[in-house]
This record gives C-alpha cells, structure tokens and sequence, in this order.
C-alpha cells in the first residue's frame, strides 16, 4: 500500500471507520483523499459551511467548537491524533457542518468525500455496521458527558477528565499530558479558566496532582479518586 493510501503517518486500513473495506475500496476512498496542514488558530471549516468530506487527524490537535450568537465559546470536543470528525454529517438531514473546528498548534489533517464513502458504504455492510459501531461507542461517551455535567461539579469533571487521558487505571500513578492550553479544556468540561485553575492549585496543594506545563502526574489514582469521593459526599 502507498503511502497515499496508508495516510502518511497513519495507517488507514487500521481504522476502525476504514477497518473493513477491503484494499480496492480503500484505494478508491484514498483517491479522494486530501492532505491539509493547519497553522495555530487556522480553521478548517465554519459551522454552516457546506459539508461535502469527513476528515482522520494525521497529526497536532484541533478543536470542534460552537459560538454562541452572544459571542460566547463552547468546545464540544478536542481531537486527538487517529481520530476521525464530522462523519456523522454525511448521515443528517442537514448538508451543513454543525461545528467550527479550529487548529491547536500547527496540525496536519486528512479529509475524504462524503459522497465516495457513502458509495462504499452501499456496497459493504461490514462497513456500515463498523461505523455504526463508532458512533455509538461516541453517543454513549457523549451521555456519559451529559451526565458529569449536570450530576457533577467541577471537581469531579477535571479529574475525570484527567483520568481519561490516559490509560484505564485504578490505583497506583499515572502520568499524562494535557491535549491543548487549559483555557480550551475549561470551556471542554463547561467551567470557567479560573476555577480550572482554583481546583487543580488545590489538588497540587494536596499532594493528590504534579503539574508542568502540559504534563501531570498522578502520584495515586486511588487516592485521588477516594478525595473526590469525600467530596461529594461531604
């Protein structure tokens, strides 16, 4: 396979979206392919643009977001290398993206046809069936975060948070790094950059988090976990 049709640094058959299209339909789904390096702040497309590709990050970071009529920032989701965004378009009433995704850092961002997808779709239910199934792994992390947002306070969701960064552990340490600047992870988890900064000073006070710059370590997910849970029990 070419590096054309592996994505550069990605390895497309390996995909979960791609992972059942045999190496002829993946070559036709490659020959739509687009290659779209970011600077910092560069958007990629505007909400309301007309929606005609999905897009697999290569590389760096961007960030799905809404704003307000009243000017006001929400972040829906930060994208993370090997992921793929607004696919599900390709399947709404709509031809419009919902969201504007902006870059974090310089990124490199592969983009495919709508329409070539949605073709191969028609004539592999292996397929359909494996994007059912990414979707509905995102709906369900999506009512998950529906629900730490409503049920939740601020606490609760930054470590939850941090805890989903890295790897499924239940005690010892855990060392991550932070996928963009905190004022865009504020806006992720619904709370405002000072109280982001007011609740993770003192979760450093305590001894529970270690912070520089982007990386933090847990010294005891246990520990940590058991802090919050007093918390809201208290």
């Amino acid at each position: 396979m070419s590096d054309r049709e592996n994505g550069g640094g990605i390895d497309l058959s390996s995909q979960l979206l791609f992972s059942a299209l045999g190496p002829d339909q993946l070559g036709q789904l490659c020959q739509s392919m687009r290659r779209h390096r970011l600077e910092d702040g560069q958007v990629l497309f505007h909400r309301g643009q007309q929606a005609s590709r999905f897009y697999l990050l290569e590389s760096g970071r961007v960030v799905l977001k809404r704003i307000s009529d009243l000017g006001h920032e929400k972040i829906i989701e930060i994208v993370q290398p090997g992921k793929t965004f607004a696919e599900a378009v390709m399947f709404m009433g709509q031809t419009c993206y919902p969201v504007t995704t902006v870059s974090v850092g310089e990124s490199v961002v592969l983009s495919f046809s709508n329409a070539v997808f949605k073709d191969l779709l028609r004539r592999s239910p292996e397929t359909c069936f494996r994007m059912l199934a990414d979707l509905s792994m995102r709906l369900h992390r999506w009512v998950e975060e529906v629900d730490q947002l409503t049920l939740q306070n601020a606490t609760f969701r930054i470590v939850s948070y941090l805890q989903q960064l890295g790897p499924p552990v239940a005690e010892g340490e855990l060392t991550i790094e932070l996928p963009a600047p905190k004022q865009l992870i504020a806006s992720r988890l619904s709370i405002t950059p000072e109280t982001f900064s007011r609740i993770t000073n003192e979760l450093r006070r305590r001894g529970l988090v270690e912070m520089e710059g982007a990386r933090v370590h847990i010294p005891d997910v246990g520990a940590l976990r058991r802090h919050c849970e007093e918390m809201w029990q208290g």
